[in-house]
């Protein structure tokens, strides 16, 4: 694992530059720095309607310092296809990459995903997750957890979440992890990895969003914590079909290790920060900890099942 003063190094140069627009506490321009670190003066963003296109800046302000290419909701992974192709027609060594949210993944953009992920692209795919549609008004996503309250959604989500990471795993494509923006070093050597990677390398990135789910701004990685240890949002890479774990996850594999010290569920603790779980229906939170068991126990079964791996 990268070390913590390596890291702070590598980030003097910033790929996202201060008083860019984007709220206080965001979690967005965390994911973005850790995100782009290993791969900055190498790689060119292609962003499709989402936050990160409101703060890069107005006017003649610019706030990130990476190429960027805006392009229409749906269309980012097969943009970021497009501008891999020219790169390598140039011969120049550069990275294409679609930096997008939940909802331009799960939802609007998951055709031009599948079509991406099944051809076996040489681009990167990340997705900072934030549960929702933040930029315009907080409306339910396929990211949105059980029982969170949205515009769409005003008395909870009823459904289980979309398991993107599983959907995008079944093309066969070589590479898939989940992170957070709690634990930047493992999101960074997770990057890293996947660099060396030939294809297709999708990375999820769970990042609280302090304006939609209102929480103090100071609570953005508190809060991305406690979404890993309740098992909310378990860390882990599948390479070439082979699913590891990772470290900082082991534990909270266990159901009984989800508690604290004083024996309070970090769930508990997770949606008592936030104002979207205020006043949850009980029933659809007994059914989010299902939701928890059941996407846990679908990864365990495909890091078991070895007639799935390896692939050519």
């Amino acid at each position: 694992m990268v070390r913590l003063k390596e890291l702070n190094q590598i980030e003097k140069e910033e790929t996202i530059k201060k008083g860019n627009f984007a709220c206080a506490g965001c979690g967005l321009n965390i994911a973005l720095r850790h995100a782009l670190a290993p791969l900055f003066k190498q790689v060119s963003i292609v962003v499709p309607a989402c936050c990160t296109s409101v703060i890069q800046g107005m006017g003649s302000g610019y706030g990130i310092n990476v190429p960027i290419f805006n392009i229409a909701f749906a269309a980012a992974p097969a943009a970021a296809s497009g501008v891999a192709a020219a790169y390598r027609a140039r011969g120049v060594d550069f990275v294409a990459a679609a930096w997008a949210g939940d909802g331009g993944t799960y939802d609007i953009g998951l055709a031009s995903l599948s079509g991406a992920a099944e051809r076996d692209e040489d681009i990167f795919y990340f997705c900072y997750d934030n549960g929702l549609y933040s930029n315009t008004g907080g409306q339910k996503s396929g990211a949105t957890p059980r029982s969170a309250r949205t515009t769409s959604t005003p008395t909870g989500r009823t459904t289980a979440t979309k398991s993107i990471a599983r959907i995008v795993a079944a093309h066969n494509v070589p590479y898939v992890a989940r992170a957070s923006i709690s634990y930047p070093r493992d999101l960074y050597d997770k990057v890293e990895r996947a660099k060396g990677i030939k294809g297709f390398k999708f990375i999820l990135i769970d990042q609280p969003c302090t304006a939609s789910n209102v929480f103090d701004s100071g609570k953005t990685i508190e809060i991305g914590e406690y979404a890993v240890k309740s098992g909310l949002v378990p860390l882990y890479e599948i390479v070439d079909g082979v699913l590891t774990w990772t470290s900082r996850t082991k534990r909270y594999l266990n159901p009984e290790k989800r508690i604290d010290r004083d024996g309070e569920a970090f769930l508990d603790k997770y949606m008592s920060l936030q104002r979207r779980f205020r006043g949850a229906n009980p029933e659809l939170v007994e059914l989010l900890k299902q939701d928890i068991n059941h996407e846990i126990e679908m990864l365990r079964r495909l890091q078991e099942d070895s007639s799935i791996q390896p692939w050519e």
